[in-house]
């Protein structure tokens, strides 16, 4: 390469070629993506408000699409399950705690609704944001119940009626818990008590399963809990920018492992299918859902398609034999709420992988650690970017003034080389052995400059996956007209402030002598700017800060060395 500013050129615009292509592969619904990225929709052909987790209840015989207990090795095939209709008399029950209202179905005790008390929706400020919901337009539901084991019959499942027993449906003042419990009628003999306890503050519950048998010989039934929910993307969601929307689980074998909706759908499951420890999850942009069984219970795990665009991951846990008379209790915990890293990581180990930062995860975490450290300092998330970009930059002092250093060299020796290349035009071969020669007199390396900022892109990457994933932006406020840094500027300032300062920069850097270089160098940082239209305003707010900082470093470090500042302007013919 010719110089240094050529290499800054193509890194530029290598990085831009990565998101577009991330974007291409994302559209194109191929399965590699450099960064995280989100399952296409996948095209529903049935009615998903009929409703479609009905399609997962095993209707007198034994169907795969219960509980796929017949596909998951190791777990004995379910026995005959009696047919099951809803019952005329099944109601919805809410519940109300200090941060969520839940809506519990009686039947099967099933959790079909989840919103959040202090994260609104964004389209409508004036109610909480819905995550769980069984509605003509969504279904994502946590069900729970119990499978033939080894001694055959038929048990309770998410499709038996039960009843709700009384009790408080709201927590009141000074109150730190509250139970629901609901209980089914006797099944062969078999009673199922769920009881679900939730604490002021947790967005987790206690979910205990109580096995009753009342009839006369031993049980052996096994309890599977799952997740159900439709492959299309949340309402919402950017489709300039990728986000991973799917099923994960987490073990301690093979630790965080996703899969996207159009993979099962494919029957392309390569996952941990034995374990004794972990969590199953259903993720989306800033929350998720889990079930976490302690650990040392073995437990088979399960991703399957269970209808047109319905697709379950879940968990299936044998239990000892169950005498006459006995009872045998399982205590799980559901997880449903925002991807706070901390509270994530309090509840369950590597919970807190859900908030994917992809392959920089080793960078990010430490990124975000020290964000959070700013904002408890700062208490504005908008001021904490700019904080941590200056730390940053701090950091990377050195590194930077390196390249500045050499890419003013690079704008002292210009004249001279642009001189060269004008006379030597005709003469290549000569014309490149002048140019070593110049900068071998004037010890200037072309790729001076280039190092230390290859160094810092995977820096920058993390802390952009860091801005983009932390749901602590979401709603968060800046200054005067930003109200939401996870959203765009709605007036498009940010965006406008960032490409005038990425052109400052470019006018300050050395003009390439080639004449397509020059021209390339004007109209790459403009095409990469144009992207920031559309990105989330503390996306923005750090690359600006980023921008600023460089431009007065360049500026200083240009001055020392004697090279008075010059803005290059495109000169395009």
């Amino acid at each position: 390469m010719n110089d240094i500013r050529r290499t800054i050129l193509w890194v530029i615009f290598g990085f831009s070629m990565i998101l577009l292509w991330d974007q291409w592969q994302v559209f194109n619904g191929n399965k590699a993506t450099f960064f995280p990225s989100s399952a296409p929709a996948v095209s529903s052909t049935a009615p998903v408000g009929t409703p479609a987790t009905s399609a997962s209840v095993p209707t007198g015989v034994a169907s795969s699409s219960a509980v796929p207990s017949a596909q998951v090795p190791g777990t004995a095939m379910p026995g005959a399950l009696p047919a099951t209709t809803p019952s005329n008399t099944k109601e919805h029950v809410v519940v109300k705690t200090d941060v969520l209202t839940l809506t519990f179905d009686t039947e099967g005790g099933t959790l079909i609704g989840s919103a959040f008390t202090h994260l609104k929706d964004m389209t409508d400020k004036s109610s909480g944001f819905v995550l769980l919901d069984e509605s003509p337009s969504r279904v994502y539901v946590a069900q729970s119940g119990l499978i033939a084991g080894t001694s055959g019959g038929s048990f309770p499942t998410h499709k038996t009626p039960m009843t709700v027993v009384p009790g408080e449906r709201q927590l009141k003042d000074g109150q730190d818990s509250l139970e629901v419990k609901f209980e089914s009628a006797e099944l062969d003999g078999v009673k199922l008590v769920k009881t679900y306890t939730l604490k002021r503050g947790d967005y987790n519950m206690t979910v205990r399963h109580d096995v009753v048998n009342a009839g006369s010989n031993a049980i052996s039934p096994q309890l599977y809990l799952q997740l159900v929910r439709d492959g299309n993307k949340p309402p919402g969601e950017s489709s300039f920018y990728s986000t991973f929307t799917g099923p994960a689980i987490y073990t301690d074998a093979k630790k965080y492992q996703k899969v996207e909706f159009k993979d099962i759908e494919k029957n392309k499951v390569d996952v941990e299918k034995h374990a004794t420890n972990g969590y199953v999850a259903m993720v989306q942009h800033y929350f998720a859902s889990a079930w976490i069984l302690p650990d040392g219970i073995p437990r088979d795990i399960f991703m399957r398609k269970v209808d047109t665009n319905l697709y379950a991951v879940g968990m299936i846990t044998p239990l000892d034999a169950v005498a006459p008379g006995t009872t045998k209790t399982v205590n799980a915990t559901f997880f449903v709420g925002p991807q706070e890293e901390k509270k994530l990581e309090a509840i369950a180990p590597g919970l807190e992988l859900v908030k994917d930062y992809g392959w920089l995860t080793i960078l990010a975490k430490p990124l975000y650690w020290l964000l959070d450290k700013l904002h408890g300092f700062i208490h504005n998330w908008g001021w904490s970017i700019v904080a941590l970009v200056v730390l940053l930059k701090i950091a990377f002092y050195w590194l930077n003034a390196k390249a500045y250093a050499s890419m003013a060299k690079m704008k002292a020796i210009n004249p001279k080389i642009m001189e060269m290349r004008e006379r030597l035009k005709d003469k290549p071969q000569e014309m490149q052995q002048q140019m070593m020669k110049i900068y071998r007199e004037e010890k200037v390396n072309p790729m001076g400059g280039c190092f230390p900022i290859m160094i810092q892109i995977p820096v920058f990457i993390a802390l952009y996956w860091v801005l983009l994933s932390s749901v602590e932006m979401r709603g968060a406020p800046w200054i005067l007209w930003i109200k939401d840094l996870s959203s765009p500027d709605p007036f498009y300032i940010l965006p406008l402030l960032m490409t005038m300062t990425t052109m400052l920069q470019t006018a300050l850097n050395p003009t390439p002598p080639d004449p397509m270089q020059a021209k390339l160098m004007w109209f790459m940082p403009l095409i990469f700017s144009v992207m920031f239209f559309f990105f989330p305003a503390g996306l923005v707010l750090y690359w600006i800060t980023n921008n600023i900082l460089s431009i007065a470093q360049q500026w200083v470090i240009n001055t020392r060395m004697g090279v008075p500042p010059q803005f290059n302007l495109p000169k395009f013919k």
